[in-house]
Parts: structure tokens; C-alpha cells; sequence
């Protein structure tokens, strides 16, 4: 019987890993696939509460500077609400043929941990209600699982409310 193939860490796992954070891996199916919804598509496929997976969006800021943002997979950013939070005039969401010369990650598998840089993240309010919350592990087809609290004091995020109302 062959032995199923060892999963390669990501700098994000790397980064955790040394900081001493616990979290978990979950692997799940990435069919290539980057249309609307696929956050959504991936909380069903692993059985997860939509609401604990947050994706991770990287905007251009007016000052030229580059600002993380983290929301539910199922929400949608409030550039204008992110701003103010994270000091800037206005946000605007970063070209993807940028994203990853900014983050040194694909679009699909961008993480706030590990990233070229570190960049200044804000992360929605909604995290807190969770006692874990999904976030790309750095490579399509890779989630980790960990502490909010843990997250959010390694990469000194910001808290605030960044989800559009519907």
C-alpha cells in the first residue's frame, strides 16, 4: 500500500509553527476553479461553518500603501469601512496580476501569515464570535484552523466591522 503524499509546509504553517500557535490543516479539492463563491464551495465541501472561514483580500491603499483584509468567505468588503480602520483615505482592491509580487501568494491561496512582507490587516469583528476560524494556509487546496485570538495577536491585526450590510 502506498503512503499518501506528504503535505509541504507553506510559510504560513512555517511562521505558526515557529511563533508556537497551534492550528490544523485541512486539505480539500481545488479544481482550478476562482469564481464568486468559492470560499462558500469550500466551508461545504469540509463541513464548516461559512461564517469561521475568512478569506483573505489585499488592497492598494491612496497613500500607495498595501492594506490585508480578512472577511467571511460569504461577505463582501467594505472598502470604505476597511479605510477608516486601517488609516487610509480610500482602499481599493489590488490588482490580481500584483498579488503576488505583494504577497509572494497565488489568488486562491493567499494567507495573512506568511506573507513577503508584513503588511498592516484588518480583520472583520465577526472572527471573535468563533472559538477557531479557517484561513488559506498559503497554497490553493490548504486551510489552517486556529484561535482568533492567536491570530490576530501574531499579526497584529486590527478588529473592526469591514463587512458590507446586504
Amino acid at each position: 500500500m502506498a503512503k499518501p503524499a506528504k503535505l509541504q509546509k507553506t510559510n504560513a504553517m512555517r511562521e505558526l509553527e515557529r511563533a508556537g500557535i497551534a492550528f490544523t490543516v485541512h486539505t480539500y479539492e481545488d479544481d482550478g476553479e476562482e469564481a464568486r463563491g468559492l470560499g462558500e464551495a469550500i466551508a461545504e465541501q469540509l463541513g464548516e461553518d461559512p461564517g469561521q472561514g475568512f478569506k483573505t483580500l489585499v488592497t492598494a491603499g491612496a497613500s500607495g500603501a498595501h492594506v490585508v483584509c480578512c472577511v467571511p468567505v460569504a461577505g463582501e468588503l467594505d472598502f470604505k469601512a476597511a479605510a477608516r480602520a486601517a488609516g487610509e483615505k480610500a482602499l481599493a482592491m489590488l490588482p490580481t496580476k500584483q498579488l503576488t509580487d505583494v504577497t509572494g501568494y497565488v489568488r486562491g491561496g493567499c494567507s495573512p501569515v506568511g506573507m513577503k512582507k508584513r503588511l498592516p490587516v484588518v480583520i472583520d469583528e465577526t472572527c471573535q464570535l468563533y472559538d477557531e476560524i479557517f484561513i488559506s494556509g498559503g497554497r490553493r487546496g490548504v486551510q489552517l484552523a486556529l484561535a482568533p485570538d492567536d491570530l490576530i495577536a501574531f499579526i497584529g491585526a486590527i478588529v473592526a466591522p469591514i463587512v458590507r450590510e446586504r
